[in-house]
């Protein structure tokens, strides 16, 4: 017979009072994992204070198959208040998960991010059916990857967009700068993983598949370089400071969007991708 782990009585209650209150025991599992406890220890304790079979607890836990095992909290209300900043939501739709956030950086931080990223600029690349990198005609910019937590302007914006989708900061692939000039753009593509491509296994071995996409705006181009989604007939314009998050299921064709192409002026913008599981290790710089 299997022992149980002992159990501090203040945490016995929180888990009651935190399965009470409404709260699934994915949630309950998720908040444990990300204060410190291990996978199979948070399993182990939960399954002892609700009083249910290891097998029943990941009945409740387990993910359909093909689907993600864990969802970003989409942005509802029409104003939030974001580790001290005030982000409204001007536009929402359903399908795909749709919403456009105006004042997500400040001006400031969108300069200090394009002075950050200049230095190392490169001819943008895709990921190929195999997983690596490659130049592709599609995709026009140049660009770079901040590593996760690079830098502390990095890390207090990977923080917002933890706090304000309510997924971990480790959840997010490095967050990636492009800059665009006139004629540049990056044709209709989807950001998720093909299942039946070959390379699928070894690009989401890291990290899962991917589930949802921030695109934010560096600056205001004076024409054009807006993000197209043509399956539901929308263009988000690219203004300085705000951005356009979409979520998605692997095959959601909704979610089909393309940079369009810049019109007159330049086009800067940051990118980050969230996976299902944690992707990487943020560094304690």
């Amino acid at each position: 017979m299997t022992s149980r782990p002992p159990i501090r009585p203040e945490l016995r209650e929180w888990i009651l009072s935190t399965t009470r209150a409404g709260h699934s025991v994915e949630a309950v599992l998720q908040l444990m994992q990300e204060t410190g406890y291990d996978p199979r220890q948070s399993r182990s304790i939960v399954a002892s204070v609700l009083n249910m079979p290891l097998t029943a607890l990941d009945a409740h836990t387990q993910a359909p198959k093909g689907q993600p095992g864990r969802r970003t909290r989409h942005p509802e209300a029409p104003q939030m208040t974001v580790e001290g900043r005030a982000i409204d939501v001007s536009l929402s739709i359903e399908s795909p998960a749709l919403r456009v956030l105006n004042n997500l950086l400040s001006a400031e931080e969108c300069e200090a991010l394009i002075k950050e990223a200049s230095p190392r600029l490169q001819r943008a690349k895709t990921v190929d059916s195999s997983g690596k990198q490659q130049i592709d005609a599609r995709r026009t910019s140049e660009g770079m990857f901040f590593t996760v937590g690079e830098s502390p302007l990095v890390k207090r914006i990977e923080q917002r967009i933890a706090s304000l989708l309510s997924i971990p900061v480790d959840h997010g692939e490095g967050l990636q700068i492009l800059h665009y000039l006139p004629g540049q753009q990056y044709e209709p593509h989807y950001d998720w993983f093909d299942p039946e491509q070959p390379g699928f296994a070894a690009i989401t071995a890291k990290g899962g598949q991917r589930i949802a996409s921030l695109v934010m705006y560096l600056n205001t181009p004076e024409a054009g370089g807006g993000t197209a989604f043509p399956e539901v007939g929308l263009t988000v314009t690219a203004l300085r400071g705000s951005a356009v998050y979409f979520a998605y299921d692997t095959g959601d064709h909704a979610s089909l969007h393309a940079g369009l192409p810049v019109q007159k002026g330049e086009k800067w913008i940051a990118t980050k991708w969230l996976r299902e599981w944690p992707f990487q290790i943020a560094s304690r710089r």
